[in-house]
């Protein structure tokens, strides 16, 4: 079964046995709860156009270990025209779900441990290549939702994982066994662990000799014995419980993050990936933040496209599209997308091939493209709000709205443009404020600051890819100005 149907994803999370905290309490079933349900609706979206022929060319691949037709997201990236496709397929499901569909970071994930395990074994003489190629298989073959986990907790910012005061900070190994380890520690904002068949665990930062026990990859169910999850909130996420369409804004998906706790996990050796190899820690650190740094300039577009459609709506609603101010916006905010859909596709055609073949973006204009995603977003949604006006946030209810007593009131005096029903006007305002303030932000707006990496992470990149030395040689031909003799 290289691809499973919608309605077959969803069975197979109803098999599993999360143990997920809501707001202090034990979820009992996770894939109806109100909260969560949207985001599972989010990766569904995943599996339903995989099966529609008419995306087929972006949503699956040809498996480069089988030969068979897979979903893309759980393809190794085989060529430039892959990485390029990655892109649009994001761009894509943006377009479709207006959130988060999660399902990125086991993607990237995937591609930075085959490179990364392939160069460690040659190497050192491990493994773990071939352990990594009969996970990838099997997450082919079932075509499993793989959350990749990388952001610890981190405790005190100023100290490495082996000096915190608490050793749990930074998930580590407790136990060395035989036949596998025990792991212990917490993984932060998991996009999507909830839904998601497993877990795939890395480090989150380049570590010293003293951090042996730190430099850990491996993966498991993510049920697992020992696994629990802490549900993050999101701002206006209850009007989900109220059983109200409107007021939601994108009632049908969704993302969600949580804290995800490991209790002396135990992982066979055959699932451990890395295994205090610190010298190795920096490059897969790198690489998938490269890929996942790559993937904002598909997804968030995709969102953008959203806003930017509903923002129009909005002007169009209010009457107010023949404005020249708002024509304006509309290409500013359109100029800013497009830009940040330029570097994801600059930094994949500008992608080279790894030692184990699988093919890696340009690092360099993929923190560009992240570090553009930090600021433009913001700007975009500054301008939807703008457009929108201020109505998107002091408006009435939808149980207004249906009110015998004052239904009628809010239908009179919220109406814009007489042709367009005062309903359709309440709906684009809140779609505008789910993805810029509510829970679709978790998606959009914050989350293109801190996801991926903090602004500074990339800036850190590119100075380290921007090549200063190179540069300078470059200005000193030009003004006659003889180079440094090279040391011996």
């Amino acid at each position: 079964m290289p691809m499973m149907t919608p309605e077959q994803y969803e069975a197979s999370l109803r098999k599993m046995n999360f143990k997920v905290y809501l707001q202090g309490e034990l979820v009992k079933n996770t894939v109806d709860h109100p909260i969560i349900r949207p985001s599972m609706n989010s990766v569904k979206a995943t599996y339903a156009l995989a099966q529609d022929p008419q995306y087929a060319d972006l949503m699956t691949a040809t498996s480069h270990l089988t030969g068979k037709k897979i979903n893309r997201f759980t393809h190794l990236h085989q060529s430039t025209e892959d990485l390029v496709k990655k892109v649009k397929m994001q761009r894509l499901l943006g377009q479709v779900t207006a959130s988060c569909f999660q399902r990125c970071v086991g993607m990237d994930a995937i591609n930075a441990l085959d490179s990364t395990t392939f160069e460690m074994d040659k190497a050192l003489g491990t493994d773990y290549h071939k352990r990594f190629e009969k996970f990838l298989l099997a997450m082919q073959e079932n075509d499993w939702t793989v959350d990749g986990a990388m952001t610890d907790v981190k405790g005190d910012r100023g100290l490495p994982p082996s000096k915190q005061v608490d050793p749990d900070m930074f998930l580590h190994i407790v136990e060395r066994r035989p036949n596998g380890i025990v792991v212990t520690g917490a993984k932060a904002h998991q996009t999507g662990c909830i839904n998601s068949h497993r877990i795939l665990v890395m480090p989150t930062i380049s570590m010293g000799p003293d951090d042996k026990d730190y430099a850990v990859s491996f993966v498991v169910p993510a049920d697992a014995e020992g696994i629990c999850y802490i549900y993050g909130r999101q701002s206006c996420d209850t009007r989900k419980m109220e059983g109200t369409e409107i007021d939601v804004g994108n009632h049908q998906y969704g993302g969600h993050e949580a804290l995800m706790v490991f209790d002396k996990v135990f992982v066979p050796y055959e699932d451990v990936f890395m295994c205090g190899e610190v010298e190795f820690s920096g490059m897969l650190v790198e690489r998938f933040a490269g890929y996942h740094r790559q993937s904002y300039g598909g997804c968030k577009v995709g969102v953008g496209d959203v806003l930017i459609g509903a923002a129009a709506l909005a002007a169009d609603y209010n009457g107010a599209a023949k404005a020249s101010h708002v024509k304006d916006k509309l290409i500013e905010m359109t100029h800013l997308n497009e830009t940040l859909y330029a570097c994801g596709i600059s930094c994949s055609c500008e992608g080279s091939k790894t030692a184990s073949g699988t093919y890696l973006i340009d690092l360099l204009l993929a923190n560009v493209c992240k570090q553009n995603v930090t600021r433009m977003p913001y700007e975009i949604a500054r301008l939807a709000e703008d457009i929108a006006g201020g109505l998107m946030v002091t408006m009435p209810s939808e149980k207004d709205l249906r009110s015998p007593a004052v239904g009628k009131i809010v239908e009179k005096y919220l109406q814009g443009v007489s042709s367009i029903p005062t309903e359709h006007r309440m709906r684009v305002l809140r779609l505008i404020e789910n993805i810029t303030l509510g829970t679709a932000a978790v998606g959009y707006r914050t989350e293109s600051m801190h996801g991926a990496g903090s602004p500074q992470a990339q800036r850190i990149m590119i100075a380290r890819q921007g090549n200063l030395g190179a540069k300078k040689e470059l200005a000193k031909a030009i003004a006659g100005i003889p180079s440094a003799p090279k040391k011996k």
